[in-house]
């Protein structure tokens, strides 16, 4: 199973006066764990894309780049490209160019976000939704596959015998499917044969089974081997040395965060009941000690029959530096090897 880390690029805490001096900060603090978790032997490290003013990751391609400098084994990937809003070009020639910077270390997992900023900032509408995914998710993997392409569609000027390049290092520049809880989501993914990354950030992980089940059956009736569907899983995590220690520190700014999207969209306040039933044994947050996230990460696998992936993201909660740092060492150093001893 790989392991690995997501982050927003979240600047959201940090109350400096020159927001410019602070964002430069926030980015050396980003680029420096993703160098930090590369020497520490995770596997793969995920930059979202958000177009509000607490997280930096509007451009994710060009965090990936530099990281991609300062690295040299670890896998680098969007945690999700918002394909929607985005020309499947644009978005192909930055991960190919980035492909090339990292000699084959780039991933895309395209998804259509949790927020809605990017319509109308790039002048789409909104009741476009599924339609924009379909057709740009649609022509991103045949610029993947084909050098020279011609397609058609609604949404963006058509393509005729057009070369796009560069090409990347990769053969095939792997793309993952990011869903939320949308069952047509998961068929989709099974029908194209596309890995599944799964964002499960409440509730309880084993509810999801029913929806894995839907894409690995569409995957199988449509004809794909199985080892070509593969379930990733992203969840809000942190690992400390001791359970209660990582679940005392985490609370506080994982309770600000969501207390504020869920003001945005009409839910109440995080309560520490509701947080501790979520680190629980069956609760979606992977919050604990290596030992014990862990064992909590097989149960989940086993629960959805399987998982290739799990990626936390962690520095959403206020939490300073070396504390992160120290929770990516003991992932490497501690967890990894308990789940894949």
């Amino acid at each position: 199973m790989e392991i690995g880390i997501d982050s927003f690029a979240a600047a959201m805490f940090d109350n400096t006066a020159d927001k410019g001096a602070r964002n430069v900060n926030v980015m050396a603090q980003l680029l420096e764990r993703i160098e930090h978790a590369d020497q520490a032997g995770l596997d793969v490290f995920g930059i979202g894309e958000h177009h509000r003013k607490e997280f930096l990751d509007s451009a994710p391609a060009m965090i990936l780049a530099a990281a991609a400098a300062r690295t040299k084994r670890i896998r680098l990937t969007s945690a999700v490209t918002v394909i929607s809003a985005a020309d499947p070009v644009r978005v192909f020639q930055n991960f190919a160019t980035l492909d090339l910077i990292s000699n084959g270390r780039a991933e895309i997992v395209a998804g259509r976000g949790s927020f809605i900023e990017a319509y109308p900032l790039f002048g789409y509408k909104l009741e476009d939704y599924d339609p924009l995914f379909a057709e740009k998710l649609e022509l991103l993997l045949k610029i993947r596959d084909n050098e020279v392409v011609t397609w058609a569609g609604k949404y963006r000027a058509p393509l005729n015998n057009q070369a796009v390049y560069p090409r990347p290092v990769q053969a095939s520049l792997p793309v993952w499917l990011g869903v939320g809880g949308t069952p047509q989501s998961f068929i989709r993914a099974g029908v194209m044969g596309l890995p599944l990354m799964v964002a499960i950030i409440g509730g309880e992980t084993h509810r999801f089974r029913p929806l894995v089940d839907l894409y690995r059956k569409a995957g199988q009736q449509a004809g794909h081997a199985p080892e070509r569907l593969k379930v990733g899983l992203h969840s809000i995590g942190y690992v400390g040395d001791t359970t209660q220690q990582a679940v005392n520190d985490f609370f506080p700014g994982y309770a600000e965060v969501f207390g504020k999207i869920g003001k945005e969209r009409g839910w109440p306040p995080i309560t520490r009941q509701q947080y501790d039933a979520q680190t629980g044994p069956t609760g979606a947050l992977l919050v604990g000690s290596p030992e014990d996230v862990a064992e909590k990460i097989l149960r989940h696998s086993e629960a959805l029959g399987g998982v290739s992936r799990v990626t936390f993201q962690m520095d959403q909660a206020a939490l300073p530096q070396q504390q992160l740092l120290k929770s990516i060492q003991l992932i490497g150093e501690r967890l990894i090897p308990l789940v894949n001893g």
